[in-house]
Formats: structure tokens, sequence, C-alpha cells
């Protein structure tokens, strides 16, 4: 069932909300929305579990804010949801800039209403190359980035498209995740990215209590699985799974793993 909640200065945040059981909580990347987990759903909900979706706001359905669209925002627009829906003993799943906000959300807001996290090709400790850390993509490619949506973002989602895969993807998949894309406002887009070139969440990754599993892609070029030993050196419980075959899009690469991992850490009981 669609829900729209207020989040942060009364924006609609745009919520899919469906099943019953445990929830599992999902936060997208960029530039996309909640229906990339689509193949997640089909998985978990026969299940037996609640799924919960939520639209960033400039994303999806969700509203276009002309204000900020740091992770504190985004994470603050988290809590708003998981408070309106009354969520307990959830499971917190982030994919890429989404694995940055769930890790902001578990520091800032203290792990509220989560019992386990999930961090998918996840954007920590930070997304950008700085002088003191080698690791990530040149902040003056995602200016660039930032540049050519403002003059032909059509291409600039399908050249993105095209990194985040290491199987051979079939153009119709492409498509889909294009439409995706293209359903996102460009000054979200835009936002976003330059918090993903500025921000740093590698003191909440160490704020992070709760049992987390790491599952990243060996061929990932967007973000580097250099980053998986910063982050189980900083996160006190982790579990790492590493995926051979998978690129950035590890949902689409290797899919059956992906979930019958999530599925077996939901599961045991540490």
């Amino acid at each position: 069932m669609k829900k729209m909640i207020k989040g942060t200065n009364h924006a609609s945040i745009a919520v899919e909300d469906v099943g019953d059981g445990q929830p599992i909580v999902f936060l997208h990347g960029w530039p996309f929305d909640h229906q990339m987990f689509e193949y997640q759903y089909n998985y978990f909900l026969p299940r037996g579990y609640r799924m919960i979706g939520i639209d960033f706001r400039g994303f999806g359905e969700s509203d276009l804010v002309i204000e900020d669209y740091g992770y504190n925002t985004l994470a603050d627009d988290a809590k708003s949801v998981l408070e309106d829906l009354h969520i307990e003993e959830a499971i917190l799943v982030g994919f890429s800039m989404g694995g940055a906000v769930a890790t902001r959300y578990m520091a800032r807001h203290k792990g509220f209403g989560i019992k386990k996290l999930i961090l998918i090709s996840a954007a920590v400790p930070q997304f950008a190359k700085k002088p003191a850390y080698s690791i990530g993509i040149k902040k003056s490619e995602i200016t660039a980035m930032v540049e050519q949506i403002q003059v032909d973002r059509p291409k600039l989602i399908q050249d993105f498209i095209k990194k985040l895969f290491h199987e051979k993807t079939l153009v119709s998949y492409k498509g889909w995740l294009t439409n995706l894309a293209f359903g996102a406002s460009s000054y979200g887009m835009i936002l976003s990215a330059l918090a993903m070139r500025d921000e740093n969440v590698r003191e909440d990754l160490e704020k992070i209590t709760v049992s987390t599993l790491i599952c990243h892609g060996k061929k990932d070029t967007v973000c580097s699985y250099e980053v998986v030993e910063e982050m189980t050196q900083l996160i006190s419980k982790t579990i790492v799974v590493h995926f051979r075959k998978s690129g950035h899009a590890i949902f689409h690469d290797e899919t059956e793993k992906l979930n019958r991992t999530m599925l077996m850490f939901i599961q045991n009981k540490n």
C-alpha cells in the first residue's frame, strides 16, 4: 500500500508498505527509487516479511524539495517514516547512497527501531576521493556529473547505468533501471550527488552497535571493494559476504545469492 508520510520540514515522503511480519526497510541508491528492490520484495513477501520501501525526497513519488538533501535530512526523513508506522525490530537495508544514509541513521538516531543492518555496495565511509583518502571517485568527476545533469540528464543516466554491472545485462533490464532514474527529479539528483561528494560517515560507522551484514561486489567500479576492510574495522559486529561475479549492482549480477544471504542473516538469532 502506498502511503505519504510527512518528513523533515513537512516534505511528503512516499512509502511502499506491503505484507505482514518482521519489517524490512529499504533505502535505495542514486538515482533510483524504492522499486529497484523489486526482486527482493518478490523473494521476501511470500516468506512472511513486511516490505517498507522509502523514496528519498526528490526521488520516486516523494516531494521535490528545494532545500537540503544532506545525509542528516535523509536520515531524519527515514526516522519520520519509522515513527509514523510504529516500526520496531526492523531490518534496515541500504544500497549505495542508501547505505551511507542508513549508516548516518544508525548513528544519528541511535538505531531507532532497527534490529539488524544490511549494507549493500555501500558508499561509505565516503564516496569521493580526498587528499587523505585515495579510495573513491574524484570530486571533480562528481562535479562534472552534476554539470551534465543540467545539460543532458538522459545521457548521464545511461552512462552511469552502464557502470553498474559486471555480468552481461539485458537491454530491457537496463531500460527498466533507466526509467526508474528518469522518475527522479533533476534537482534531487543534483543535490544528493553533491551530498555524496562532500559527506563522510566514518565516525558514524563506529557508532553502529547492531549486527551488520556487508555485501559487496569484487568487481565494483562505483564503490570499490577496498572500502570493505575499513567497514569491518569500524563496525563492531560484521559479517562480510563478497560477490565475486558482481559489480555495483549486486541485486542484478547475483540476485539469488544476495536474497539467500540476506535471508540467512535475518533468520540468524545472533
